[in-house]
């Protein structure tokens, strides 16, 4: 087993692990600092592709994080990065917000109703039935079917909201079609960050929150893994998985040195 101390690179999990509810995690800033102030690569992940990185590190100050945008990385970039190497200079029919329509275009791709190659399905809070009967029309026909991440809810200050997974099922059964997932629990979207960072997966730990995205991605990359219990995961629901992380910790705060 891994030493922490063999870490030389770090990709973390954003809500539940450094931010919750909009305040930031104690001891998250300080950690943000030490990885600074050692000179340690590191890369925060999200599954919500509705924002840009831009929108996000704006997010994270007003919480009181220094997080540069280009230390973060998104579902939305890491479809768009999966997409630039299937097809060049592709084709894209979306249904999402700025965070899945940007990166695709910063990665070549044309955004078009006709004969896309690609339906992507992102986070939105604007589903319209027209644009998804626009996305199972165009999947009919051949067009391949995308989507950033497979959470069904989010959250919100009312409680669930239905998020990408549950439109997508929508999709999946007016279609017959099962789509491709890049997010987490697709160990792509952490060996997309580690290619962003220059990084080697035997010298890289993950911290996460939640035990069936974070962890059983982080194990399947190759990643020494941290579960951290500030988020939606306690010690019963870790019982509950054939897995185990790396290690388990109380919170952020216990990575300091």
């Amino acid at each position: 087993m891994r030493n922490r101390d063999e870490i030389e690179c770090w990709l973390t999990d954003m809500d539940g692990v450094l931010v919750h509810e909009n305040h930031p995690v104690p001891g998250a800033s300080e950690l943000l600092q030490q990885w600074r102030d050692e000179e340690k690569p590191y890369l925060v992940l999200t599954n919500n592709s509705i924002f840009t990185p831009r929108d996000l590190s704006a997010r994270l100050k007003a919480s009181g994080l220094d997080v540069p945008e280009s230390a973060i990385w998104t579902s939305a970039l890491a479809t768009a990065d999966f997409l630039k190497q299937q097809i060049p200079g592709g084709s894209a029919f979306v249904i999402g917000e700025a965070g899945i329509t940007t990166a695709l275009h910063e990665a070549g791709f044309i955004m078009t109703e006709t004969n896309p190659d690609y339906v992507v399905i992102g986070e939105t809070r604007n589903y319209s039935f027209e644009a998804i009967t626009k996305a199972i029309r165009l999947i009919g026909n051949g067009s391949r079917f995308i989507v950033t991440n497979p959470d069904a809810t989010g959250p919100s200050a009312d409680g669930p909201l239905p998020a990408t997974g549950a439109v997508a099922a929508l999709i999946t059964k007016a279609t017959g079609r099962e789509p491709y997932i890049v997010g987490k629990p697709n160990p792509m979207m952490f060996r997309s960050a580690l290619n962003r960072i220059g990084a080697h997966s035997e010298t890289t730990g993950m911290i996460g929150d939640r035990m069936d995205t974070d962890i059983v991605a982080g194990i399947e990359a190759g990643l020494h893994t941290v579960l951290v219990l500030t988020g939606i995961s306690d010690q019963k629901e870790i019982d509950l998985y054939p897995f185990r992380p790396t290690e388990v910790l109380d919170s952020v705060a216990d990575l300091l040195r």
